[in-house]
């Protein structure tokens, strides 16, 4: 017999605990811990190396205080922007980011700090120019 191999939705899946579980600010260990498996067998899961059953997702879900169907593709408009908010949120800093900007109390602060997040953001894709002196 065949051993089973991952696809794309357990890749899928893998993406989001990782998401869920650093907008949640837990550690590896910690969810590992909680559902009865090592940090390392967590690191397999969420790769998509390792496929999560039924029952351990069903406790991952209730763990991230999400429902289960949070880990599977959508595929009307509302499923589009959710995948765009986990594509967001696997970018490297993007947690650590959100929730700096959440602590801003001021409302004037917060909006200059989204205009300068914006600027970098326009300039970080502007074509690099030759300085003439």
């Amino acid at each position: 017999m065949m051993p089973k191999q991952t696809t794309d939705v357990d890749r899928l899946v893998g993406l989001r605990i990782t998401a869920l579980r650093k907008a949640r600010g837990m550690s590896q260990t910690a969810l590992g811990t909680a559902v009865g498996v090592t940090f390392q067998q967590v690191q397999k899961y969420e790769k998509g190396q390792n496929r999560v059953g039924a029952g351990r997702l069903r406790e991952i879900a209730r763990l991230l205080e999400v429902p289960v169907s949070a880990f599977f593709e959508e595929s009307d408009a509302a499923g589009q922007a959710q995948e765009d908010v986990f594509g967001f949120l696997s970018a490297h800093g993007a947690i650590e980011l959100l929730r700096a900007y959440a602590a801003i109390r001021d409302d004037q602060l917060r909006r200059d700090v989204l205009a300068i997040v914006r600027t970098a953001s326009r300039l970080g894709h502007a074509p690099a120019t030759e300085g003439t002196a």
